[in-house]
């Protein structure tokens, strides 16, 4: 008879529990990269008030939760972006307004995401190499849009412009995160769509 590793606590299954304290350490480990700008296996315990032995169950190392807290705030800015563009008008300005003013309302309401994203002082290296892959993979959404919304095809001019719009967006939020740009946030959007239908007229 088969029985399953992960036994039920409580009414909780087992596998239930784990995923439960998964999220746990990645909320832990968001608050500590977004305020503190550091992380440890040690200080992640601490912070989720749960024994290390929890913390390894779900990550290899310090470097695999960091990757997993970035990966989970990426994922909730592309999900609520593409539903935002996707439920905004059929019309161009809308659209690109849509998106850009839902990714400026999140990285301004919460500092944690702007300094995990943007912050230079967040130098490990598992969390560059997450920042170019983001930055392809935020690319590589705008094409799609673009080709959806243009019937445009998938040629090396799109993807540059693809490219040059994620990346002069990522640096100007950073300037502007940083108090670097004397703009409200409704400027910022107002100036990036503009800018962003210029290169895509």
């Amino acid at each position: 008879m088969e029985t399953s590793p992960l036994r039920v606590y409580g009414g909780v299954a087992g596998g239930d529990r784990q995923a439960e304290r998964r999220a746990q350490f990645v909320a832990a480990g968001f608050d500590l990269l977004g305020t503190e700008g550091t992380l440890t296996v040690r200080g992640a315990c601490k912070a989720a008030g749960l024994a290390a032995r929890y913390f390894y169950e779900s990550f290899a190392d310090r470097d695999a939760l960091a990757a997993a807290v970035f990966d989970h705030v990426v994922g909730e800015i592309a999900e609520t972006t593409l539903a935002a563009v996707q439920g905004a008008p059929a019309d161009a300005h809308a659209k690109v307004r849509a998106g850009l003013a839902n990714i400026v309302r999140l990285v301004a309401e919460d500092p944690r995401r702007g300094r995990l994203l943007f912050s230079p002082k967040l130098n490990l290296a598992v969390l560059a190499e997450r920042r170019a892959a983001s930055a392809r993979m935020f690319a590589g959404l705008l094409g799609t849009q673009a080709r959806e919304f243009y019937g445009a095809v998938k040629d090396a001019t799109l993807e540059l412009d693809t490219e040059f719009l994620v990346g002069g967006l990522s640096q100007t939020l950073t300037a502007w995160l940083d108090g670097d740009l004397d703009f409200t946030e409704e400027q910022v959007v107002a100036r990036c769509t503009a800018i962003f239908l210029l290169v895509s007229g």
